[in-house]
């Protein structure tokens, strides 16, 4: 009788956990996967997490591995074109727009936009067709013992299990971290993100548009049409005080304020579903493995909503862990096979987390000359031509 309960443990049935369970179930390995929550899958639903997600073309390959992607299509929003716009003047104006466009690197488009609620939807959908996926809403990662050849995790309904990986992808107070010693470096900002959904007169036509402006970008992701007419997700970056006061606003008077500070790209704003607020912060895991331990998505690293850096960061997290399972299975949670997930994860987390900490300061640019700064280079980044390509595969996480 094999010794171990399951092959891995993943504590966190967030979208990133959900994913790397039926990705590492649907690559042969048996999984166990706890969460303290129950998911929420409908909309209307108390606690339904009404955020969006943006999947980059290079994520499509890992959830068509896990069995995800034709689950999820049919649902998704194509972003064709992410356009950048600068309103850093007087009044919330655009004054320099520009185009960043699929096509010139690309038959695909950059990514497709789904709901969070329904990405967990389908995902738990997905699991429950996996022999080898042991799905446990309700129960929670208590403990962590390891040595050389095995972990012991205990769980909230006080079971043990003997595994030969744990995997944190329980957000950025990630319990398992904690239990494995590992510490975290966490840039606060003073910022908030109120995320809502709208509908409005002009059609997106698949354009993903940053509205830049002091306080933070007001971002528009294109969702499929609402009720007829067309919709997109919106994370609208502002200071705490701001977004407290914006949260406390009546609806109507809320969608005027959202309206005026979109720069009007894209007409009159409708709020379409509830208000909800995060709390912005970069954060950086010291190291993202321990004994028998490895550490992705929120658990590792923590960005601000720009680019549409977060989940796909850990797709590739998930991606790299995949492939070290399936190329040496026998070396499951192995020091060699965390070594090489550390090498491999850890220098491009760290470059990126202080990447787009970079562009959030320049987006939170308050004085007229950094205002002007960040339209300058803005156009200069668009009128290369070869720079321009370069950022785009760069943001595509091209060469990961």
């Amino acid at each position: 009788m094999d010794r171990f309960d399951t092959d891995i443990v993943i504590a966190g049935g967030g979208v990133a956990g959900l994913t790397a369970t039926a990705a590492l179930a649907s690559a042969g390995f048996s999984v166990v996967c706890v969460d303290p929550a129950p998911p929420v899958t409908e909309a209307a639903a108390d606690g339904a997490d009404l955020r969006t997600t943006a999947f980059l073309q290079p994520a499509r390959d890992v959830l068509r591995a896990a069995g995800l992607w034709d689950r999820l299509l049919p649902h998704a929003a194509p972003l064709q074109v992410m356009r950048i716009v600068d309103a850093g003047g007087p009044e919330p104006e655009a004054r320099v727009t520009r185009d960043f466009d699929a096509a010139e690197i690309s038959d695909d488009p950059f990514g497709w936009n789904l709901p969070n609620w329904l990405l967990r939807r389908e995902m738990v959908a997905r699991i429950a067709e996996l022999p080898a996926a042991d799905f446990r809403p309700g129960t929670r990662f208590t403990g962590l013992f390891t040595r050389e050849t095995e972990a012991v995790v205990t769980l909230s309904d006080g079971s043990r299990l003997r595994t030969r990986l744990v995997i944190g992808a329980d957000g950025r107070d990630s319990a398992v971290r904690q239990a494995a010693g590992i510490g975290v470096k966490t840039t606060r900002y003073g910022q908030s993100a109120v995320t809502f959904a709208v509908t409005h007169a002009a059609p997106h036509d698949n354009v993903s548009t940053e509205v830049h402006r002091t306080g933070g970008p007001f971002t528009l992701v294109p969702l499929p049409d609402h009720d007829g007419r067309p919709c997109s997700a919106v994370v609208w970056m502002v200071p705490d005080a701001e977004a407290a006061r914006l949260l406390a606003l009546p609806g109507a008077d809320f969608a005027a304020e959202a309206t005026a500070r979109s720069a009007h790209v894209a007409g009159p704003l409708h709020l379409a579903s509830k208000r909800m607020r995060w709390p912005i912060i970069s954060q950086v895991a010291r190291s993202m493995v321990a004994e028998r331990v490895a550490l992705m998505a929120e658990a590792a690293h923590v960005v601000p909503p720009i680019g549409a850096q977060g989940l796909n960061m850990s797709l590739a997290d998930l991606a790299k862990l995949v492939d070290l399972a399936r190329a040496a299975p026998e070396r499951l949670g192995d020091a060699q096979m965390l070594e090489a997930y550390q090498r491999r994860r850890h220098a491009e987390v760290r470059l990126r987390v202080t990447g787009v900490d970079a562009l959030n300061r320049a987006s939170m640019a308050g004085s007229p000359l950094l205002r002007d700064l960040r339209a300058k280079g803005i156009e200069a980044l668009y009128a290369a031509t070869p720079v321009r390509r370069s950022l785009m595969r760069l943001g595509l996480g091209a060469g990961r």
